[in-house]
């Protein structure tokens, strides 16, 4: 049994086909874990989310900001952007079991390796916040969107404001802090002032901002953090983070990291797959 992280699709389904094929993934033997960003800007988002649904069980995914942006056009709360490429899930016949299905994933996940503890998000963690509370507070995410009433959520899920967390925040500015750390954060000040301006590489931070994971004594420094969503940062492979976009939307590639316990306890080896895309789109955000 091989466990697998897979970094943003973003509706690349012919990479995410040949990245399964080259690491002669099984269904009934392996498992994924997708880092979020499944759907939008790459041309087969509808194929994605088909190919993960008939996984069923072997494939877990957390959501991303264009995940959520497809839920939130599709309940009719935000028009389509400039860019994006939503329209054949939006138009599919089996539209309702698509967008259930994306409804039912997680915002954040823990994985326990032979002891060895990863937290799975998709962008980043605030550095108040602990592994334990990142769950919770993914939790409470989830559950408004699992909702009858997830609609009103996702019409005021946009906005960047509150910029910073605190335990006293409650109802909409309370679900958009978490949102936001978890499918946008870059860049944050040392008490958690996040920055969403900049999408560069964590070498030009603004001033006074650094990239969320380098924030002196964050609370999650002693786990494993994987992430996606930061393709000029690319992918990278510490004790303390992983990082997995690789850029495949923007003519990159589609990375998966095999993790495998080591006889030591508590400590992991990867080794790295990747496929070239062959499908870039125009320069962007991604």
């Amino acid at each position: 049994m091989a466990l697998y992280l897979i970094g943003d699709v973003q509706g690349c389904d012919s990479a995410l086909e040949r990245l399964l094929d080259d690491i002669s993934f099984s269904p009934s033997r392996d498992t994924l874990y997708l880092l979020g960003d499944l759907v939008n800007r790459g041309p087969d988002s509808r194929g994605v989310l088909r190919r993960l649904m008939a996984l069923d069980g072997a494939a877990h995914c957390v959501l991303g900001n264009h995940d959520l942006h497809l839920l939130a056009i599709a309940h009719g709360v935000r028009g389509p952007g400039r860019g994006d490429t939503l329209g054949a899930v939006l138009d599919a016949p089996d539209r309702g079991l698509l967008l259930g299905w994306l409804r039912q994933q997680s915002m954040a996940l823990r994985l326990d390796i032979a002891g060895h503890q990863i937290l799975l998000v998709h962008a980043g963690v605030l550095p108040s916040w602990s592994g334990e509370r990142t769950l919770a507070l993914a939790a409470e995410v989830q559950d408004v969107l699992r909702s009858p009433g997830y609609g009103d959520f996702l019409g005021a899920m946009y906005g960047n404001s509150p910029a910073q967390w605190s335990d006293h925040l409650h109802g909409m500015d309370r679900l958009r802090v978490i949102v936001n750390a978890l499918t946008r954060l870059r860049f944050c000040d040392a008490q958690g002032q996040m920055e969403f301006a900049s999408k560069e590489g964590p070498g030009q931070a603004p001033a006074g901002f650094m990239p969320w994971f380098d924030v002196p004594g964050r609370a999650t420094a002693q786990d494993t953090v994987a992430f996606g969503h930061w393709s000029t940062l690319g992918q990278l492979a510490r004790r303390d983070v992983l990082a997995m976009d690789t850029g495949c939307v923007w003519g990159g590639c589609l990375s998966a990291l095999r993790l495998e316990p080591q006889q030591a306890p508590g400590t992991l080896a990867w080794t790295l797959h990747q496929v070239h895309c062959t499908a870039a789109q125009s320069p962007g955000l991604a």
